[in-house]
């Protein structure tokens, strides 16, 4: 359900975001913005591999859209990724951190157990905004921050608005952010077939479809999986355009 008077808390310290007055919030993170407009948000995380990122670049700028990319410390610091950051900072893209290391803050089994301490926590975020310095990005510029793993917890969006930033995630339902999966998972891997399919039948068969979806993929993936996703992006977002969707960088109304 909507949730503004939280989001309002979230973002006490921060800049308003698209859609605040009618955004979902799980776990004191921001999981979808405004579900009455027809506005979808392309949210790609990365942090060892990049195999995707000039293609993705590439159908952006033929499909006029800017997109959010969250990258760790570890993939602004890889200089083989530089060139791409360069490209995707100068095409007007959103660049914002996804941890220093990758760091797993809760556990899995059990979400409110965090896994590592304030200090720890406050070192990792600060050396991934550290690392986005040497291209540009200061924290001004990117207050959205998305946790490593897509997983988080109360007590890891407490430490993130004290730190003036907004915690967000993607918006479940789809799984696109499944693109990741590998074979050697067994039941646990899905195609890309599967999942844009599944994007699309989410959008023809629930009232508010994919509107302020925050609709995540991976920049790229482990060289076992051929099936790419973001081979897919520009007949997805063909599709998606057809029935009527825009879509924004996270900080664009």
């Amino acid at each position: 359900m909507f949730l503004a008077f939280a989001l309002l808390a979230v973002l006490s310290l921060s800049p308003p975001m698209p859609g605040e007055d009618r955004a979902t919030l799980e776990h004191g993170g921001v999981t979808r913005l405004d579900s009455t407009r027809k506005v979808l948000y392309l949210v790609f995380t990365g942090h060892e591999f990049a195999d995707g990122g000039v293609a993705v670049a590439a159908t952006l700028r033929k499909r006029g859209a800017a997109a959010s990319f969250f990258l760790t410390g570890d993939f602004y610091r890889n200089p083989r990724f530089a060139p791409l950051i360069r490209r995707l900072k100068r095409d007007g893209h959103y660049l914002g951190a996804h941890s220093d290391r990758h760091l797993l803050y809760a556990s899995w089994e059990k979400r409110d157990s965090t896994l590592v301490s304030r200090e720890e926590f406050l070192r990792d975020l600060r050396g991934n905004y550290a690392a986005m310095r040497p291209f540009g990005i200061a924290k001004d510029d990117a207050r959205y921050f998305l946790p490593a793993f897509e997983w988080y917890n109360d007590t890891i969006s407490a430490w993130t608005r004290g730190e003036g930033l907004v915690l967000v995630n993607f918006t479940p339902g789809t799984s696109s952010n499944a693109d990741y999966t590998i074979p050697s998972m067994g039941t646990r891997y899905v195609t890309g077939d599967s999942i844009a399919a599944r994007i699309l039948r989410y959008e023809s068969s629930h009232a508010h479809g994919l509107n302020g979806f925050l609709l995540l993929m991976h920049i790229g993936t482990h060289p076992e999986r051929s099936d790419k996703l973001w081979k897919r992006l520009d007949g997805l977002m063909e599709e998606l355009e057809r029935r009527g969707y825009a879509f924004r960088k996270i900080q664009e109304r």
